[in-house]
């Protein structure tokens, strides 16, 4: 037959057989699982899109150099007589503040001080007022005023023309700054955004000892000098400053879109496995069904070869289409993601293309022939026999080394969407172990369910009794397809349930974690000169704070041996080793401390006795860096090398929101360095106005609101739960599949058996209960095992990663329970109804297939 024959023969097959109701489970499932990735996929290649086409805005520059320190100004004269356009901004938090007296507004904001030309790529956009159409904004701020975002401008109720004191300076909002190219995501920047004119900056007063700025160089010009230029300099860095060019740029952005991405993609991976059993059973179903027809057409002279690809070709064509409405839905359904995730970035985005489209399409007939084909194999085995002889039933091939085919592709789907080997092992690995154990857990239940039956006995003539006790024998007659229907409802419901009630309660327990009264406010930047009348402002409203000193050193050595971020493979201490440590100074061990290992400074210590001086190591830090006692170490602070012995590592109760400190050192080792000052305290609600005032007197002070941190991070959590509870959606839809699935590949068997029980004597109403038994009983234990399976991995997050205790909800199991049994059961019934209404005599004709 040739092959464009072979394929209409095919298509025409397709158009009658979605009459039977396997091939519509099957395309289904394929759509779900296509629609849960690809929903992934169009969000994050927008964003990818919007990284690659516009990385130049977001850098708002050809080159940028960021560092912890003031650039050189022989770098930036080196860059201008190359023909570089060079810009150089200042970026920093403080406080600022409008009006005075009771009508004083006090707000935490992040401050750039920019230079003229500023951005060198990209535009400003500004608006005359809030809520006023904005335009491309002509320069940078003038001498003597400021630009605030639409956030701070809310915060102070500030309008264009009102002064707003930053720091020593007053300073005109001149417009409402709507778009900043090289922003980025906004919660990398949990304060509202200052832009004022760099010349203004010294007379504000605010860059003290201990302040903590980004320096930043920005280039643009010719591509080749600029990569020449890149190239000379590279080697040359020092600890605390990097290179950003549009290939590495925003590297924050980027490895926050991947991990989101990553995360996303694995929540979708769920569906994808509940997606592959539905489509195995719904083939086998198929199979089944067609075994007499081509039994039929090998009598006619069909060989194997000709089936297997009428049959290949019918599915192909099928998995192209559900492949292409999985896409159309993930297409509608990223619009969702892009509500809730899209407004943390403070760039538009484009359209996407069509990548993950075809990715779509790939994974979805990967899905198919992953896991149709193997059963699908059998119809070419079919003997000719069967026309005559019915009683021959399937021919037994190798399923179980067909499956290991789909099993792999699906592995190395994981793979793939993890990203990384040792990610995808464990993603493979949990996914297997978490099968194994709700499976093992499903057979348990079925057989202790079975083992109840004979409970269900009642009054009114056993009616109930009968379909109670048949309901449930049904489920240990066909264990292996209550278990799969039970795991994988239960996975869907456990998923769902993780990000509502579990967080919820996570988030509860985290909160009475922190003690009623602790500090909810921070102070920094506070100079030593200020230490005093700083203090006696706090006493004076009631307030017992500690003030502590700061001292800021770079770590540079671990026992003789340089250590720089290439040290280290691990992120974490990748940065740490990168950034400044905020050194302080003890006598006595600090409240919401403890030893762990060594001991506290000695008298010896405290004195100053020895080469090398004594240094008290958070236990976190010294199992990030692989510090132990007796170690030393080696800061370099104020350009002075400062060589500590580890004498002790301490656990720090970080619940207790004091001011706490990584690195600690008796008075003596410390003194004398440059040093700011930091506090915390509690401040009631009803006396919230004692910030302004404290800031009116003090203006450099920069006063941290932990609650409202605490509050916007909230916020964009929930805004994150929202997008993956919504991606768990299309995980629940495809546990119901699966039930539809499991229930077409034994409709011929339940209809035989109803038939018999009808032919025995059985009502309608009885069959009825019975099946409504089964339905809820499966329902019942998916949301059992699904309500214990998020109580148990809620526990183990509040012990082993939050590290506090989290109380069980005891209704969450009943409640799981009740879902699972109502959802179940309207599937069920659903999909089930038709089983009742078939004649008896037309079912014991057809017999039992």
């Amino acid at each position: 037959m040739p092959n464009l024959q072979l394929f209409f023969f095919s298509a025409r097959m397709l158009r009658r057989d979605a009459r039977g109701g396997e091939l519509r489970l099957l395309a289904a499932a394929l759509a779900v699982a296509v629609a849960a990735l690809t929903a992934v996929g169009f969000f994050a290649d927008r964003v990818r899109q919007a990284l690659d086409r516009e990385s130049h805005q977001l850098l708002g520059a050809d080159l940028l150099l960021t560092a912890d320190h003031p650039w050189p100004a022989e770098l930036a004269a080196d860059a201008r007589a190359r023909g570089l356009q060079v810009v150089e901004t200042r970026t920093f938090p403080s406080m600022v503040t409008r009006a005075a007296g009771d009508d004083l507004r006090a707000q935490l904001a992040e401050i750039k001080a920019v230079e003229t030309g500023y951005p060198l790529r990209g535009t400003l956009r500004t608006a005359p007022a809030l809520n006023v159409a904005d335009a491309p904004a002509r320069g940078v701020p003038a001498a003597g005023t400021i630009w605030i975002d639409e956030r701070l401008a809310s915060a102070l109720a500030a309008r264009v023309g009102d002064p707003v004191v930053v720091g020593r300076a007053s300073l005109r909002v001149a417009a409402v700054l709507t778009l900043e190219p090289d922003r980025g995501i906004n919660f990398f920047s949990v304060a509202p955004r200052l832009l004022m004119n760099l010349d203004d900056l010294p007379a504000t007063g605010l860059l003290q000892v201990g302040s903590r700025v980004g320096y930043r160089l920005l280039l643009a010009g010719d591509q080749q000098v600029v990569q020449r230029f890149q190239r000379e300099i590279e080697p040359r860095l020092a600890r605390g400053e990097r290179i950003e060019d549009p290939q590495n740029g925003r590297p924050e952005i980027r490895v926050a879109l991947e991990r989101a991405q990553k995360f996303l993609g694995l929540s979708a991976l769920l569906t994808v496995v509940l997606a592959a059993v539905a489509v195995a059973l719904a083939a086998r179903r198929y199979v089944q069904r067609h075994l007499d027809p081509c039994a039929v057409m090998r009598c006619l002279g069909a060989t194997q070869g000709l089936l297997l690809r009428l049959y290949l070709g019918q599915f192909a064509v099928l998995g192209v289409l559900a492949a292409a409405l999985g896409c159309g839905l993930g297409y509608l359904a990223h619009f969702a993601l892009y509500a809730w995730l899209a407004q943390l970035l403070a760039t538009p985005l484009p359209s996407p293309g069509l990548l993950p489209a075809v990715q779509g399409v790939v994974v979805g007939l990967v899905l198919l022939f992953g896991f149709a084909v193997p059963p699908l194999l059998q119809l070419k085995k079919v003997s000719t026999l069967r026309v005559l002889r019915r009683e021959l039933g399937s021919p037994r091939g190798a399923l179980l080394g067909g499956y290991v085919i789909g099993f792999l592709a699906l592995a190395g789907l994981m793979f793939w969407v993890a990203g990384e080997v040792e990610l995808g092992a464990w993603v493979v690995g949990g996914f297997s172990v978490a099968l194994l154990v709700f499976a093992g857990i499903a057979r348990l239940a079925v057989r202790l369910a079975a083992a109840a039956r004979g409970g269900g006995r009642s009054g009114n003539g056993g009616q109930a009794g009968i379909g109670w006790r048949y309901g449930l024998a049904s489920l240990e007659r066909r264990a292996s397809a209550s278990v799969v229907q039970i795991v994988a409802l239960s996975l869907g419901l456990m998923a769902l349930l993780l990000l509502t009630a579990i967080r919820g309660d996570l988030l509860d327990a985290w909160r009475r974690a922190v003690p009623p009264e602790a500090p909810n406010r921070f102070v920094i930047n506070i100079q030593p000169e200020q230490v005093a009348p700083v203090r006696a402002a706090l006493t004076a409203q009631g307030l017992s704070p500690e003030l502590a000193p700061m001292v800021r050193g770079r770590l540079t050595r671990i026992n003789g041996v340089e250590v720089s971020a290439a040290s280290y493979s691990d992120d974490r201490a990748q940065r740490l080793i990168d950034r400044e440590f905020n050194l302080s100074m003890r006598a006595g061990l600090p409240e919401g401390n403890r030893l762990s290992a060594g001991r506290w400074f000695s008298s010896a210590d405290l004195a100053g006795d020895g080469d090398d001086g004594a240094a008290s190591v958070e236990d976190g830090l010294a199992k990030t860096l692989g510090l132990g006692v007796g170690d030393r170490i080696e800061f370099v602070v104020a350009g002075e090398a400062i060589r500590l012995r580890v004498v002790g590592l301490r656990k720090v109760n970080w619940d207790t929101m004091r001011a706490n400190f990584f690195v600690l050192t008796p008075p003596v080792v410390l003194d004398g360095y440059p040093a700011s000052w930091i506090t915390s305290f509690y401040l009631a609600p009803e006396k919230a106005d004692f910030v302004n005032r404290l800031i009116g007197e003090f203006p450099n002070l920069t006063v941290i609101d932990v609650a409202a941190i605490l509050r916007q991070l909230q916020s964009i959590m929930d805004q994150v739960a929202r997008a993956v509870q919504f991606i768990f959606l299309f995980t629940l839809a495809a546990g119901v599949i699966v039930l539809y699935a499991a229930l077409a590949s034994a409709a011929e068997e339940r209809r035989y058996e109803l038939a018999v029980m009808r032919a025995l004597g059985a009502r309608r109403e009885q069959l009825r209960r019975a099946l409504l038994a089964e339905f809820a009983a499966i329902g019942a234990l998916s949301g059992l095992i699904a309500s214990l399976g998020a109580i148990a991995v809620g526990q183990f997050l509040a012990r082993q990663v939050f590290r506090f205790e989290v109380a069980i909800d005891p209704w969450l199991p009943p409640a799981a329970i009740l879902c699972g049994a109502l959802l179940v059961t309207g599937a069920g019934w659903f999909a089930a109804a038709r089983l009742l209404q078939a004649a008896p005599l037309e079912a014991l004709r057809g017999g039992s297939a």
